[in-house]
C-alpha cells in the first residue's frame, strides 16, 4: 500500500512488516534524487485496529498538494478615521435638530411639500442646509453679510434654553387680594350644577336665592326685586347681549323671557319636563341645557320657539358658552364630555373626553376666538385648553382643586378660576406661561358661581357661605383692551367702566 501510495516500488517485506506494528510510528520516506517531484517529507498516519482484531491497516497518506506553500489568511482591513469632537459653539442646534428630525424624507413628498418645509424652516429661523456637526469654529465674517437665518435661529436656541432653565422673571402686577365689596346672599342653593349668577353689559347683577331674583345695580348701588311669583326653583339666568332682557331657567324646564326695565315676564317657552341648569344667549336665540343631557334653541321672536334640538350628552349638561361671533357653542356636561357645536348643525363638530370629571367651568378667549379654556370637577382638576380650528389640545393646568368657573381677561393675557373642594380660591394665571400670579382666599365654602364686570376688570363669587362678594381682579386704566377688532362693535363702546361699586 504504501509503493502505492508513493508511487514508488513496492517492497514485499513492508507489508508483512506492518503487520507486527503495535503503537503507531511516523515514517519517514527518504527522497529520490532521481525523482524530484517526490516530497521531502510527508505525515503518515497510521490506523490500527483493536488488539483483538486479526488484521491492522498502515494507511499512509501523501499528496501532491501538501508540497504547496502554506497558504496564509489575509484580513480585510476596514477603513478607519480619525475620532473628531465636536465643536459645540460652532453648531446650530437647532438648525441640527430640524434637519435630524426631517432626514428620513417618504418618497411620496412632492416639490410643493419640500417648498412649504423650508418656507417653515425659514420662517422659524432654522437653516435646512446647515452641518449638524461643526468640528471646529466659524471663520470671522463681516458683519454686513452675516447670514440673518442663523443669527435668528441662534438668538431662538439661546431663549429657548432660557426659558427651560431660568424661571419667567417678568414683573408681576399687583393683584388685590381682598374684596372690594361684600353682599349677603341667603338662601343660596348648593349646587354645583346650577347657574345663578351673571352681569349684564348695563352693570347690573342678576343673582337667583332660592324662588326670588335680585337685581343689584353696580353703579348706584339700588336692589330690586324681580316680580317671580311662580313657586318653581330657579335653576339658571342669563342676560341678554344688550343686558335688556334676563332668561330664567326653573326646575320644571320651562324658559322665562323677562324684561328687566319694565319687570315684567313677556313670555314662557314650555315643551320640555326636565331641569333647565345652564342658558347662554347668541342674538336672539336662547340656548337651554337640561337635565336630561339635551340642548334646545329657542327664538324667542315666533310663537314655535324650538328650532333645534342638540343630542350629544349621556348626563345632565353643566355649562354652556356661545363664541362671541355666535358661530360656536361649548357644552360641558356630568358625563365628562365637551362638546363644540356649529350653529349649522345639529351634531358636535367635535368631543373631547379628556376630563375626568362633571364640565361646568367654560369660557372663549377674547383675544383668540379659537381658544376655549374648559375646568373640570372635583375628581380632576384641571384646566384644559383647547385650539378649535385642529380640535388639539393646546396646554393643561392641574390646579389641585375643583374648578367651578373660568373668566379669560381683556385687558392682559391671563385667565382667572374660581375653585370648590378642597381651597374654595381664586387664582390668577398668565397666558401661554401658564404661571400661578396670585392665590387668593376666597370664602369659607365652595365657590359656585362667578361672573365678569363688563369692563373686564371685577369678578363677582357667589358661594354656599351665602356671601357675594366682588374682586377687582384686572384693574386696568381702560385705555386699551385686548378685544380683536370685529369685536368692538357700537354697543361694547358705550360699556361703562366700573370705576366703583356702590
Amino acid at each position: 500500500m504504501l509503493s502505492y501510495l508513493l508511487k514508488g516500488p513496492s517492497t514485499p517485506s513492508s507489508s508483512h512488516a506492518a503487520q507486527k506494528i503495535t503503537k503507531p510510528k511516523p515514517v519517514k520516506v527518504a527522497s529520490s534524487s532521481n525523482n524530484t517531484n517526490r516530497p521531502s517529507s510527508l505525515f503518515v498516519q497510521t490506523m490500527l485496529k483493536r488488539s483483538h482484531s486479526a488484521h491492522s491497516t498502515l494507511d499512509i497518506i501523501g499528496k501532491d498538494w501538501l508540497n504547496s506553500p502554506r497558504p496564509t489568511k489575509t484580513l480585510k482591513r476596514k477603513e478607519s478615521y480619525d475620532r473628531f469632537i465636536p465643536h459645540r459653539q460652532s453648531m446650530n442646534l437647532a438648525s441640527s435638530q430640524f434637519n435630524l428630525a426631517n432626514k428620513k424624507e417618504t418618497v411620496h413628498l412632492g416639490q410643493d411639500s419640500k417648498d412649504y418645509n423650508e418656507q417653515v424652516a425659514k420662517a422659524c429661523g432654522l437653516a435646512t442646509d446647515a452641518r449638524i456637526l461643526a468640528f471646529q469654529p466659524r471663520p470671522p465674517q463681516d458683519g454686513n453679510k452675516t447670514d440673518a437665518v442663523t443669527r435668528k435661529s441662534q438668538d431662538t436656541t439661546r431663549l429657548v434654553r432660557q426659558r427651560s432653565n431660568v424661571e419667567d422673571d417678568t414683573p408681576r402686577r399687583h393683584i388685590v387680594s381682598t374684596p372690594e365689596k361684600i353682599l349677603d346672599a341667603p338662601y343660596m342653593t348648593d349646587d354645583y350644577y346650577l347657574n345663578l349668577l351673571d352681569w349684564s353689559c348695563q352693570n347690573v347683577v342678576a343673582v337667583a336665592l332660592d324662588r326670588v331674583v335680585y337685581l343689584w345695580n353696580a353703579d348706584n348701588g339700588e336692589i330690586q326685586s324681580l316680580n317671580y311669583q311662580d313657586q318653581d326653583l330657579v335653576t339658571s339666568l342669563s342676560w341678554s347681549a344688550d343686558g335688556a332682557y334676563l332668561a330664567l331657567g326653573v326646575e320644571t324646564g320651562n324658559v322665562q323671557i323677562w324684561d328687566v326695565k319694565q319687570n315684567s315676564k313677556l313670555r314662557t317657552m314650555k315643551g320640555r319636563s326636565s331641569l333647565v341648569g345652564a342658558m347662554s344667549w347668541n342674538k336672539f336665540l336662547v340656548s337651554s341645557g337640561a337635565k336630561d343631557g339635551s340642548i334646545w334653541h329657542h327664538d324667542v321672536r315666533i310663537a314655535k320657539h324650538k328650532t333645534a334640538e342638540l343630542l350629544g350628552h349621556e348626563d345632565r349638561v353643566c355649562g354652556m358658552r356661545w363664541r362671541s361671533d355666535g358661530q360656536l357653542l361649548a357644552s360641558g356636561g356630568n358625563d365628562n364630555t365637551v362638546n363644540i357645536w356649529d350653529i349649522r348643525s345639529s351634531k358636535p363638530k367635535f368631543s373631547k373626553r379628556n376630563h375626568v370629571g362633571a364640565i361646568k367651568a367654560l369660557a372663549w378667549c377674547p383675544w383668540n376666538l379659537n381658544l376655549l379654556a374648559t375646568g373640570g370637577g372635583r375628581e380632576d382638576k384641571h384646566i384644559h385648553f383647547w385650539n378649535t380650528t385642529t380640535t388639539g389640545r393646546v396646554n393643561s393646568i392641574f390646579t389641585g382643586a375643583q374648578v367651578t368657573s373660568l373668566h379669560w381677561s381683556k385687558h392682559y393675557k391671563e385667565i382667572v378660576s374660581t375653585h370648590g373642594y378642597p381651597k374654595n380660591q381664586l387664582s390668577v394665571w398668565s397666558y401661554p406661561q401658564l404661571n400661578k400670579l396670585a392665590d387668593i382666599p376666597g370664602h369659607d365654602s365652595r365657590i359656585l358661581h362667578s361672573a365678569l364686570s363688563p369692563d373686564g376688570q371685577v369678578v363677582a363669587t357667589a358661594a354656599a357661605d351665602e356671601n357675594l362678594k366682588f374682586w377687582r381682579i384686572f384693574e386696568h386704566d381702560g385705555s386699551k383692551e385686548l378685544l380683536l377688532p370685529r369685536q368692538r362693535t357700537d354697543q361694547t363702546a358705550l360699556l361703562r367702566r366700573t370705576t366703583s361699586l356702590r
